[in-house]
């Protein structure tokens, strides 16, 4: 399949947008290559674009005054990369999304996208989708932190990205769940001893 039918199927299984729609949406987007270690959009850009993740995988990431990084969450195949609240308030993204593997991104310049939304309805659904899925993965991240212990949150995050810490480095992991990659390393040695 190729990079613009894979952008086609996952639109059309949100949204039943009719062709000529989806035509639209082409001569307003492009495909680009992102290297695995560059980023879609740094912290402190004001981004422009939405991305549509055909191939590889990237993760968004807050850094702290001493440079530590924290890792918000996974994006691999199929998903929807932005920073969407700088976007739509046109300021600079607190936010760093960065490519873990060579990628390839169907990139979507906003502004000419938010056109087509304001003349056709049919791309209403596929926005409400978008807002939808990023409300219930920021709510679904918040319980886990207040209720969950780390072994817990490692839990989710194997049910949450089934086969994805087999593309990702432990540290990795250990950030996205808060703990120390020591810490991380003794839940898993844990786990292979109760399986």
């Amino acid at each position: 399949m190729n990079a613009e039918q894979s952008f086609i199927n996952k639109i059309k299984s949100i949204s039943d947008i009719p062709d000529e729609q989806i035509k639209e949406m082409f001569r307003i987007s492009q495909l680009k290559k992102i290297n695995k270690g560059d980023c879609f959009i740094r912290e402190g850009e004001i981004p422009q674009n939405i991305g549509f993740v055909i191939k590889g995988l990237f993760r968004y990431y807050y850094l702290d005054i001493k440079g530590n990084d924290f890792t918000k969450g996974f994006f691999p195949e199929n998903s929807f990369i932005t920073s969407y609240s700088a976007l739509i308030q046109n300021r600079e993204s607190y936010y760093s999304i960065e490519a873990l593997e060579d990628s390839l991104v169907m990139i979507v310049n906003y502004n000419k996208w938010r056109k087509l939304v304001e003349n056709n309805l049919f791309w209403n659904k596929l926005l409400l989708h978008f807002i939808e899925n990023a409300y219930c993965t920021k709510e679904a991240r918040e319980r886990e932190f207040l209720l969950f212990d780390a072994e817990t949150r490692y839990k989710t995050f194997l049910n949450t990205y089934p086969n994805l810490e087999k593309r990702i480095k432990q540290h990795l992991v250990a950030s996205y769940i808060g703990i120390s990659p020591v810490s991380l390393s003794r839940i898993r040695k844990k786990s292979v001893l109760l399986t």
